[in-house]
């Protein structure tokens, strides 16, 4: 296990990754550093709880509706086929709970950004 010093926000954080892993956790490092300070740079929120919190719930929800997404066009391009092991787009219970709370919980506030 190989240990990185990233930086989120401007504080730093000592992580550990798998060998040869480190692109790809400086690429998360940068997509949540990005997500937080434009939640910060808004003005709206200042506790960096909170912001680590909003900035999580938008990552989410967008990897939900980028898998909604690839999941659409799977189910398109092989009609009267589906990936190994998924029905359809609705058909984990999990997910759409998941994606039930999130949209939930983003409409809360409004867009975050």
């Amino acid at each position: 296990m190989k240990q990185l010093e990233v930086q989120i926000m401007g504080q730093s954080y000592l992580l550990g990754c798998p060998e040869g892993g480190e692109s790809s956790l400086l690429d998360a490092v940068e997509r949540v550093d990005s997500a937080m300070c434009k939640i910060r740079d808004a003005g709206k929120v200042r506790a960096r709880d909170r912001i680590a919190v909003l900035a999580a719930l938008n990552l989410a929800s967008e990897f939900s509706q980028q898998s909604a997404a690839a999941l659409q066009a799977s189910a398109s391009a092989t009609p009267g086929t589906t990936s190994p092991g998924v029905e359809s787009a609705g058909a984990d219970p999990r997910l759409d709970a998941l994606i039930e709370r999130l949209d939930s919980a983003l409409s809360v506030d409004g867009q975050l950004l």
